[in-house]
């Protein structure tokens, strides 16, 4: 097998607040050639790194993003206080631009954007996407959009972006016709929803990402079902293990 090509989830968010700078900017330090993370618009449609619709779980305010000013989200901190108690009490919720630029600086790493569906329908596929467009333009060339909605991501590509990734809802026949047509470069899948029966994934045009992975032994039996990149919070551990001996990017 191949050295795997590993992908920070939300940065490095096993030991940094989720789609921050500081968990970007540590899983970069850490080797990392990949980072995905999350986009949500603010209600004046202002981009910002942030999975959930709803801030309550990382920043304790009952908000919901996309109704919410970004004067106002720019005020909050991030700091995931439930799993981070007392650390990074500075740590706010970035822009996509601020998160853009920590890869300008980095001419080779690749940065994965998940745009949230709640962002799409509240604001429309041509307003998201050509926003996001117009700010990844920098590394347009190393960057992926992803996201559940197969419309949008082929929308995308008329719009400026020349790699997508779809994120697979299920792993079925129907879902096997719909990324057919669609023929993504990569296709996303949390690994839990593959069968436990099965030998390899559907073959294609597009690369394997399965995502939640976080120990060296199911990565390896991920990569033999045909998984060449893998997601994972924990970067830096699965970084170090000699027996996975994944592929990394240290210098720029």
């Amino acid at each position: 097998m191949d050295a795997p090509i590993l992908i920070a989830h939300r940065g490095y968010a096993k030991k940094f607040p989720e789609n921050t700078l500081v968990a970007i900017e540590a899983a970069l330090e850490a080797g990392a050639c990949c980072v995905e993370f999350d986009v949500q618009f603010t209600k004046d449609c202002v981009p910002v790194l942030l999975h959930d619709a709803n801030l309550k779980r990382t920043t304790g305010s009952n908000k919901r993003i996309v109704v919410t000013e970004h004067a106002k989200v720019a005020e909050l901190l991030v700091n995931e206080a439930k799993r981070h108690p007392k650390k990074f009490a500075e740590v706010g919720i970035p822009t996509l631009a601020s998160a853009i630029e920590l890869f300008v600086k980095r001419p080779s790493r690749h940065a994965f954007v998940e745009i949230k569906q709640e962002s799409i329908d509240a604001f429309g596929i041509e307003k998201t996407i050509k926003t996001l467009a117009t700010i990844c333009q920098p590394i347009i060339d190393r960057c992926t959009l992803i996201g559940y909605d197969a419309l949008a991501l082929r929308c995308s590509r008329a719009m400026g972006f020349k790699s997508i990734g779809w994120i697979l809802k299920k792993y079925n026949e129907e879902s096997l016709i719909k990324a057919t047509e669609l023929a993504p470069d990569f296709l996303f899948c949390n690994h839990t929803k593959i069968p436990k029966k099965a030998t390899e994934v559907w073959p294609g045009p597009w690369r394997w990402v399965f995502y939640e992975v976080d120990q060296v032994k199911q990565a390896l039996q991920l990569m033999e079902l045909g998984g060449h990149y893998l997601e994972t919070m924990a970067i830096a551990e699965l970084l170090k293990s000699k027996q996975l001996k994944a592929a990394r990017c240290l210098d720029d």
